[in-house]
């Protein structure tokens, strides 16, 4: 793996006699969105502060490409505080400013842009990020989906290299929530920042996150992929997050991605002692965020919800659907072959249309909806990761529309 962007090392910071931060290691790449989880008031927003260099260590050292920030001269730590930019739990916009002013200001404050270069470089980040006809609109006329996006162009203004995200979703609802974290993986991919969550919303970071940190008790627990946090068998780290995941997926409604998983060691065990077939059919949104660009990510997401709920009133008891990505949902078919599984998707197919995909007040000129489907029958020899494997190869597109 390269050398990490960030490094924090061994850093102890106390307040009084109450030792938060207790000999934190932790490193953080370039170009990947790095989730910080734990319990509240674990010190998470603390080493937030640390890295951005509002807080200083009692001990330990917090390096930047490889050099510690208490040995950098003045000019440099100015330069390097200019690659950073923070996105507040409350969006922190100023009430008395509009909304091209709130945007504005970090140009304001911290470069020698001239007015006309400033209102260029706003303009174009307004125009990126969706936001039209409103640069003259104050923060108590905006709905709470939009001011989490004024703040993301505000913070996204200066071009930074590494975004701080401070509770994104706090007072949220699902489809909110689910469309703030889709904006972030989707502003992430066009401007390549480094992302640094602090958050509590588990299993939705996993899907936007490369990599995943658990701080518990002053230090780091655990820090791996996605997938390696989901399999660990640490205590601590699986009694936190079994405590937070619901066996449903908040936005769909469908089966949690871990509940989904379970599933199918159940059925690969059922196969392997008692000879009992069993199929499972990956569903893929393939542009949902060129939805969310067209239509913004509020209909993005409810249009993945009500298609996750499509497919849940279209199977039988004893199959499952689950949340397995993004946005990708995964059907698990007990005693199916491969045919039927087929003959499954063909009534998906025939079944599915727009209205029960789109609201119509919702509906935009130039949307476009396309479902994949990939199908895969376990054998008698399959091992999970390779069937997973497999089901992602055979996806095609099996249903479109067009609006």
């Amino acid at each position: 793996m390269d050398q990490p962007l960030i490094e924090i090392e061994n850093v102890v910071k106390c307040f009084g006699s109450n030792c938060v931060l207790n000999g934190v290691n932790l490193s953080i790449y370039r170009g990947q969105i790095t989730s910080i989880i734990g319990q509240s008031g674990m010190g998470k927003s603390v080493l937030l502060k640390h890295i951005i260099g509002l807080l200083t260590p009692d001990s330990g050292q917090v390096l930047f490409e490889g050099k510690p920030l208490t040995e950098m001269k003045k000019h440099e730590r100015k330069v390097l505080k200019r690659k950073f930019s923070y996105v507040f739990q409350d969006t922190a916009l100023f009430d008395f400013l509009n909304v091209f002013e709130n945007i504005a200001l970090p140009l304001v404050e911290n470069t020698a842009y001239g007015d006309k270069e400033i209102k260029d470089r706003v303009q174009k980040k307004l125009h990126q990020l969706d936001l039209f006809d409103i640069e003259n609109k104050y923060p108590s006329q905006l709905s709470g989906g939009m001011k989490k996006r004024v703040a993301l162009a505000r913070a996204l203004v200066t071009d930074p290299e590494i975004v701080l995200f401070d509770e994104p979703t706090t007072g949220l609802d699902p489809i909110r929530k689910t469309a703030v974290h889709s904006m972030i993986s989707d502003y992430q991919k066009r401007f390549g920042f480094t992302g640094i969550i602090v958050s509590h919303e588990i299993p939705d970071v996993f899907f936007i996150s490369q990599r995943i940190a658990m701080l518990n008790e002053g230090r780091i627990c655990f820090e791996g992929t996605p997938e390696e946090i989901q399999q660990t068998a640490d205590p601590v780290v699986r009694s936190y997050i079994q405590g937070l995941e619901s066996p449903h997926d908040e936005l769909t409604g469908v089966a949690s991605q871990s509940l989904g998983q379970k599933r199918l060691i159940q059925e690969m065990f059922r196969l392997q002692h008692h000879d009992r077939p069993f199929s499972i059919v990956l569903l893929s949104v393939e542009n949902l965020e060129d939805v969310d660009r067209i239509a913004g990510h509020v209909a993005g997401q409810t249009a993945l919800r009500n298609f996750a709920n499509f497919v849940k009133n279209n199977i039988y008891l004893t199959d499952i659907c689950f949340r397995y990505d993004m946005s990708k949902i995964m059907v698990v078919l007990p005693d199916t072959d491969v045919d039927q599984a087929g003959m499954f998707c063909d009534k998906l197919s025939r079944n599915l249309d727009t209205d029960a995909i789109f609201d119509l007040s919702e509906q935009r000129r130039g949307l476009c909806f396309a479902v994949s489907a990939g199908i895969a029958q376990a054998r008698g020899d399959s091992q999970i990761e390779a069937m997973l494997c497999d089901v992602e190869e055979r996806q095609n597109i099996f249903w479109e529309c067009r609006i």
